[in-house]
This record gives C-alpha cells, sequence and structure tokens, in this order.
C-alpha cells in the first residue's frame, strides 16, 4: 500500500510540475498587442510592428510548435535610408534562475532567390537580460545578451551574438561560435550552418509574389520555420537552432539589465528596399513563445515530494 502511495504522489507531483512549467507562454492567436512594449530605434517612424499577424496572407504555413497562423512581424528601415532597428519586449515580464526560451521563427525576405531584392539583406534579433526598455539593435546600447541572423545570407556575418561585452557583435575569430574561431565562421558559406537554407518559397506566396522565385543560399536563415533556444544554465547562455548550437555565450563577461526577452528586427546598414513589396514580404516573424525552467525542475520537484513522504514514514 505504501509503495502505491509513494507511485501517486510521484505521479502528482510531476504532473503538477509539468502544468505549472511554463513561466510565459504567447501563441498570439488572441490578440496580445496590449501586453507588449515596442522600444523603437532611430528611425521611430519607420518600423512596423503587428502583434496580430496572419501570416497565411502572404503564404507562409503554420509555425511547428502550435496551432494557427497568427504571430508577430516586426519590421525596420522600409524607406526612410537611416540604418535602424527596434526590439520589442513583454511588458513587466522578468524571469530568474535557469530558463529556456523557446519560439518559432521565420525570417522573410523578398526575392528573387538566391541574392535577393532590393534591400533585402536584414536581421531578426532575439535575446534575454534585458530590462526591455530600450531598443536592443546594431547601432544601439546595449543592455543583454542576444543574437541574430539574416534571412538571405547576403552578410558576411549571417549568424551573430552580441552583448554589452561584445555591442558590435563577436567577430570571427571569436570562440563563442559553435562553427570554431576561424575567419568566415559567421558567414552562410561555413560548413557548419550547411543544413539550413537551400529552400524555396511556399507555393502559396509564389502565387501571391512571383518575384519570389528560386532557391536560398545554403547555410542561410530565411524562408522557413526554424524552433530556435535560448537557453540560460548558471553563467552559461546558449543559442541552438533546429538543436544546432551556433553560440555559447559567459555571463561573467557581460553586464544585464534586467530579466525580460525581447524580439527584434534590424537593417544591417542605411539602404531601404525599393522593392514595390518590401513591406509585405520583409520582415521578422515570431510565433509560440515559450520561457520554461531549465529541464531538472520537474524533477527536483517530485524527489522533493518522495523525500517528504519518507520522512513522514520514519
Amino acid at each position: 500500500m505504501t509503495h502505491r502511495i509513494i507511485v501517486s504522489i510521484l505521479a502528482v507531483a510531476v504532473s503538477a510540475s509539468s502544468a505549472a512549467a511554463s513561466l510565459y507562454s504567447e501563441n498570439f492567436e488572441v490578440d496580445p498587442t496590449a501586453n507588449w512594449t515596442v522600444n523603437k530605434g532611430p528611425a521611430t517612424t519607420d518600423e512596423a510592428h503587428n502583434f496580430f499577424f496572419d501570416y497565411s496572407t502572404v503564404g507562409i504555413p503554420a509555425a511547428p510548435s502550435g496551432a494557427g497562423t497568427r504571430g508577430m512581424k516586426l519590421q525596420a528601415n522600409l524607406s526612410s535610408g537611416v540604418f535602424g532597428g527596434m526590439s520589442v519586449s513583454p511588458t513587466g515580464q522578468s524571469f530568474a534562475g535557469d530558463y529556456s526560451v523557446r519560439f518559432d521563427l521565420w525570417s522573410s525576405f523578398n526575392g528573387p532567390f538566391p541574392v535577393g531584392g532590393s534591400g533585402s539583406t536584414n536581421l531578426s534579433t532575439y535575446g534575454i537580460g534585458t530590462a526591455g526598455t530600450s531598443p536592443q539593435w546594431p547601432g544601439g546600447v546595449q543592455d543583454s545578451v542576444w543574437f541574430a541572423n539574416t534571412a538571405d545570407g547576403n552578410s558576411s556575418s549571417d549568424w551573430r551574438a552580441y552583448s554589452t561585452a561584445a555591442p558590435t557583435s563577436y567577430p570571427d575569430i571569436s570562440p563563442v561560435y559553435a562553427a570554431g574561431a576561424h575567419a568566415g565562421n559567421r558567414n552562410n558559406s561555413d560548413l557548419h550552418y550547411a543544413g539550413f537554407g537551400n529552400v524555396t518559397a511556399p507555393a502559396a506566396q509564389i502565387a501571391l509574389f512571383p518575384q519570389q522565385t528560386g532557391s536560398t543560399l545554403v547555410g542561410s536563415g530565411g524562408m522557413e520555420w526554424h524552433q530556435v533556444v535560448i537557453d540560460k544554465s548558471g553563467n552559461t547562455v546558449t543559442w541552438t537552432v533546429d538543436s544546432l548550437l551556433i553560440a555559447t555565450i559567459d555571463l561573467t563577461t557581460v553586464s544585464l539589465s534586467g530579466g525580460n526577452i525581447f524580439f527584434g528586427h534590424s537593417d544591417t546598414n542605411a539602404t531601404s528596399s525599393t522593392d514595390v513589396n518590401d513591406a509585405a514580404l520583409l520582415f521578422t516573424l515570431i510565433d509560440n513563445i515559450e520561457v520554461i525552467p531549465e529541464p531538472g525542475t520537474a524533477a527536483l520537484l517530485a524527489a522533493g515530494s518522495l523525500l517528504i513522504l519518507r520522512r513522514r514514514r520514519v
């Protein structure tokens, strides 16, 4: 009988901890606009954000981690010709201890592929440890640890890591990159990223925008869903995309300003696209955000319940 009670309590403990595991989640299927803070860069009138965007209207299929086709659409430097970017954070959120931020990412850009149309080289950005009150982008003041990828692969550094210790991004020779500390380790052409790219636009998008022809560059991050994980464990932050480790940051060398998270979009230069379809095609899309405690938490809760029961038996 006692064994059965122990098993039952363990099952309840694990079930309860699993149910409470999510610290924060957002799937955008109900309009969450009022719950987000927008931090604009230098061109305050030339950024765009839509927290209730139906991305099926531009031919993008549902993200893999949830149902529905609503997500968060972010854009910058659409027409002003000013180097800029923007970021958004869930209002009032702060996460401490060890946790993982997980989300679906689609970095969209205007074709034709692989080179891309006018002004197609932009950055999708995302990070942790921000106060959530200032724009996090390459030309701004950093208060966080964050990461970025180009969509089209047409930069010399398509996979980038930033922090207060490296406000202009960690360079190629930095050991933070899993590709290795060598020249070109942030470029799409590095073999580390060979599993990405070489994709076509969805047929539904080509039907709407015939310019979206061709295939993207091997190693580029655009035009397909990626599952991104930023994991904080102790003084270490790791960045993985589709289970591939991209970078590891040592927090002992970094000064963080808060416990919030952010997502953003930035141009890589001051040139705006002249494509008539840039507003429809050039953006960062985020869906199915979840912040969860590090995986050992549920097991610790269950073990604690068992220990309590054993003490009671004594």
